[in-house]
């Protein structure tokens, strides 16, 4: 499928963990693609930030510069709610955000989390909110800016648990060619270096390296 793609990521490290090859290879293909981030993820997945001392403020800054240089190293745009984390509330104001960027963006396909996620209840809680907003943004009576469109595909990225999370992948694509990008991305993401430890990071070279989806 090609034509803009619009991922809708809880936090602001997510998209490049779960979704930095989708969108690498998006943007290679001339997709333009929109990254909005529901929160910085700033009280649940900063926790060396807190323990350096850092202010609410200032952890809020540092996460949304480092996820500005992830989006810019991947070639995506990148915009963000700051609706708070840990719990990322549902509720009609934020999807209503959503739908407006949808309207605005018309996507041709959209990217968010898995409905399920046990060890992390705002992933599940940001992919009902897409999963609603791309249903709002077709409806014509609909009270938001721009035309009414169809209801895109979503794909579900593979949760970091997936054996908990009952994930089973439909779709598996290649992000060889740009896993390096990926890479650098995640660099980007300071206050998360942990998650490149828990991925395997530094990675040996794979014959294949691929992204796991599922369609809604």
């Amino acid at each position: 499928m090609s034509g803009p793609l619009l991922v809708v990521s809880a936090h602001a490290g997510d998209f490049v963990w779960r979704a930095g090859g989708a969108i690498a290879v998006a943007v290679k293909r001339g997709d333009p693609v929109t990254v909005l981030c529901l929160s910085f993820g700033e009280r649940g997945e900063s926790a060396s930030a807190w323990r350096a001392g850092r202010s609410l403020d200032e952890i809020k800054a540092l996460r949304r510069d480092e996820a500005i240089r992830a989006a810019k190293t991947l070639g995506a745009e990148i915009e963000f709610c700051d609706a708070g984390d840990y719990p990322l509330r549902e509720t009609d104001q934020l999807t209503d955000q959503i739908v407006r960027v949808v309207r605005r963006i018309r996507p041709a396909v959209m990217l968010t989390h898995a409905l399920a996620d046990p060890y992390n209840p705002d992933h599940p809680a940001a992919a009902r909110m897409a999963l609603n907003a791309r249903v709002y943004a077709q409806a014509a009576g609909y009270d938001a800016p721009g035309e009414p469109l169809g209801a895109p595909p979503v794909f579900c990225f593979e949760p970091h648990q997936p054996e908990m999370c009952g994930f089973m992948p439909q779709v598996l694509l290649d992000i060889t060619e740009v896993f390096d990008m990926k890479r650098q991305a995640m660099e980007c993401l300071a206050a998360q270096r942990h998650m490149c430890r828990t991925l395997a990071w530094p990675i040996t070279p794979w014959p294949r390296r691929s992204c796991a989806c599922t369609r809604r």
